[in-house]
């Protein structure tokens, strides 16, 4: 049984304006008897799941992404005392978390950095960034989730970093989520589920994340 009271919601609301949001009235309710929109939604907005097709990295796409490699028992790391804005994040950040951690289980980064996401330069540069060693690591210890604040595991600006980051990761079937909020309102150890819009032969997909205490 799931405690209600207890869910948190780590989904960043999606809104018009933000990058690759936008939408406009398709039905109005004193004209038409009902409201509805015409949503347009570029694929990594917001809170949103990558699939193997984002970088080539396999013929997984999001509508054949396994529900089961989208939830399961996680670990809250706290790196907020640790990691500067724009550096690697390795495995020795992880503490002795990185000796205990079981296959499987999964993983949610707290950096603090979803402060900025109201401010799209600085949101999506100097982002605090996944290490090669790190993601080399979730691949062997079989992460089931890395979920992160910023909009990407890897500095966007910087495409052999992104595209190596994203390659190690989805080829070794951790499923990536990126643009986690309120992290910071978990213990330590949750169960943590995101599931993706379900869009055919999708490179990835805004989802909604939540997580519970164990």
């Amino acid at each position: 049984m799931i405690p209600s009271e207890n869910i948190i919601d780590l989904t960043a609301t999606l809104t018009k304006g933000q990058r690759g949001v936008d939408y406009e009235p398709a039905k109005q309710l004193e004209k038409n008897g009902w409201n509805a929109r015409t949503l347009h939604l570029y694929s990594h907005a917001g809170t949103h799941m990558d699939a193997q097709k984002h970088f080539g990295a396999g013929d997984e796409t999001i509508d054949t992404l396994p529900l089961q490699r989208c939830m399961g028992p996680a670990h809250v790391v706290d790196l907020r005392e640790q990691v500067a804005p724009g550096s690697l994040i390795t495995v020795e950040h992880l503490g002795s978390l990185a000796d205990v951690f079981e296959a499987n289980e999964s993983l949610l980064l707290l950096t603090g950095w979803s402060q900025h996401a109201d401010n799209d330069e600085i949101f999506r540069l100097g982002l605090p960034r996944i290490s090669e060693d790190l993601a080399q690591w979730c691949v062997d210890q079989q992460v089931k989730v890395l979920g992160v604040e910023p909009p990407s595991v890897a500095d966007v600006a910087k495409l052999e970093e992104v595209t190596r980051i994203h390659e190690i990761l989805l080829q070794g079937k951790v499923t990536i989520v990126e643009g986690l909020c309120n992290l910071e309102q978990l213990p330590a150890k949750v169960y943590f589920a995101a599931f993706p819009l379900k869009i055919h032969e999708g490179d990835g997909a805004p989802a909604r994340a939540v997580a519970w205490p164990l």
